[in-house]
């Protein structure tokens, strides 16, 4: 996408390797890209983020012994297991108003879900502040942040009938319609019915759209190959997702499923996308929705996560596909011009601090916020962070790309101090390197910024 044009100084090409992120095809895995360097910064490391409430990758899982999949869910608990925090003076008075007032969240949540007419404006200020674990109430909360779900629940049931329909025609017809394709084009011979062969095989006639060779687009063999490459990336990236969860890494049958469904996703939405088809990391973007909506307490619900997550993963790109496609870098809407929005966002807000890694250090947006715009922030803080952050971003009333921007340059003004006194290579690899930060207070930052740079009053003490 970007690669090949920007230019580095000869000291960003020491500190950084040979891509802009994780999500450019084509580039080399990152262990071979690390291989002979002495200042590498893994693209796909995760941070385990220290969180007000005092959670690791926290998030407790229902079990139900008499379910048969209690050894998924058994192990998705494992996955996020609450740490406890350490005891200290008053904490436990710290506690208790906590718990209240989760208590009072999940209520206030429940309630306005209940209602016959959603109150979407309601709904974005209560998920904005985080949407409680378990119970399905994110599911159905980032459903209809997203629009998946109308506000009249009157209408769920169809809309959800319609969709999943929908989505089953769709993979049946190309997904499953390619593999037949393939296989009728291999059959170049006429075989008797009894099954005997009395002389040489006569061949069928071979068009040149079904030739092997054919480089042509219409081609089946073309398709074919195309669409083999693809699933090969594919499974190549779904094996990274997140290994250190058992949810979408390792050989137990659930995770084989999950990432069959996720692969099953990105190949679709590649094929009915043929101008960007996959892009490395897409399926970063999608995990943290199938995991939401496979994880939903309604089994109903559960069954169907592939077909809502393919509606909402192309919903949440819709404001940001254009990222990913190359010949719109350099227009209005293409990642350069997103990224330059983040500079005269940081520049409006904090100008010491611009300055300083514009021309001072000239470490430039591009070198560690690209990853952060269009991966959507999954690759820099843990799991439990990430689905934290989303609350934020899908409830924004300005849309994903304007609170996405804020929390950016918030992430910038958390580590002033720190950037201000390091020269290019820290904060090179303090940008790339994300590290542990109190994830509200992160946010607050980010809600107390302006969406018009011109209109910045803020001044912070870091």
């Amino acid at each position: 996408m970007l690669k090949g044009k920007l230019k580095l100084p000869d000291r960003a090409k020491r500190a950084f390797p040979d891509r802009l992120g994780s999500l450019v095809a084509g580039f080399e895995d990152k262990e071979e890209e690390n291989r002979g360097s002495d200042l590498v910064f893994e693209s796909g490391e995760e941070l385990e983020t220290i969180q007000p409430n005092g959670y690791g990758s926290g998030g407790e899982c229902e079990n139900d012994e008499d379910d048969e999949d209690y050894d998924e869910k058994v192990d998705r608990e494992s996955d996020l297991r609450v740490r406890p925090k350490p005891e200290r003076e008053g904490s436990g008075s710290v506690s208790v108003l906590a718990a209240i007032a989760a208590d009072d969240k999940r209520s206030d949540l429940e309630y306005e879900l209940s209602q016959p007419e959603i109150n979407l404006e309601k709904l974005q200020r209560i998920a904005s502040s985080g949407l409680p674990d378990g119970g399905g109430l994110r599911a159905t909360a980032w459903k209809l942040l997203l629009g998946y779900l109308p506000p009249s629940r009157d209408l769920w049931e169809k809309e959800l009938i319609e969709n999943r329909l929908k989505y089953a025609k769709l993979k049946e017809e190309l997904l499953s319609q390619l593999t037949r394709k393939k296989v009728g084009a291999l059959s170049y011979c006429d075989h008797p019915a009894d099954g005997v062969v009395a002389g040489p095989l006569k061949r069928h006639e071979i068009s040149e759209e079904d030739h092997p060779l054919s480089l042509g687009k219409a081609s089946v063999w073309h398709q074919y190959f195309q669409h083999t490459e693809i699933a090969e990336q594919i499974d190549r990236d779904l094996q990274r997702t997140h290994p250190d969860l058992k949810f979408f890494s390792g050989d137990s049958s659930f995770s084989r499923k999950h990432r069959e469904s996720m692969r099953s996703i990105l190949l679709l939405f590649a094929k009915l996308n043929p101008v960007i088809r996959y892009v490395q990391g897409m399926n970063e973007v999608l995990a943290p929705i199938y995991y939401v909506f496979s994880t939903d307490t309604n089994e109903q619900n559960a069954a169907n996560a592939e077909a809502d997550s393919f509606s909402c993963f192309v919903r949440l790109l819709s404001d940001s596909v254009d990222h990913f496609c190359e010949q719109l870098d350099n227009s209005a809407v293409g990642i350069l011009s997103t990224l330059s929005r983040l500079s005269e966002l940081l520049k409006a807000n904090d100008e010491e601090l611009w300055r300083h890694l514009e021309f001072t250090t000239k470490v430039k947006p591009q070198y560690y916020a690209f990853r952060w715009i269009t991966l959507l922030l999954t690759q820099e803080f843990n799991f439990q962070c990430i689905m934290r952050i989303w609350d934020s971003l899908l409830s924004s009333p300005y849309g994903v790309q304007d609170m996405l921007l804020k929390i950016c340059c918030a992430m910038l003004l958390c580590l002033k101090s720190r950037l201000l006194s390091g020269d290019f290579v820290a904060n090179l690899k303090l940008l790339q390197n994300y590290p542990d930060i109190n994830i509200e207070h992160l946010l607050q930052v980010a809600r107390d910024l302006s969406s018009d740079p011109s209109t910045y009053r803020l001044s912070l003490t870091l």
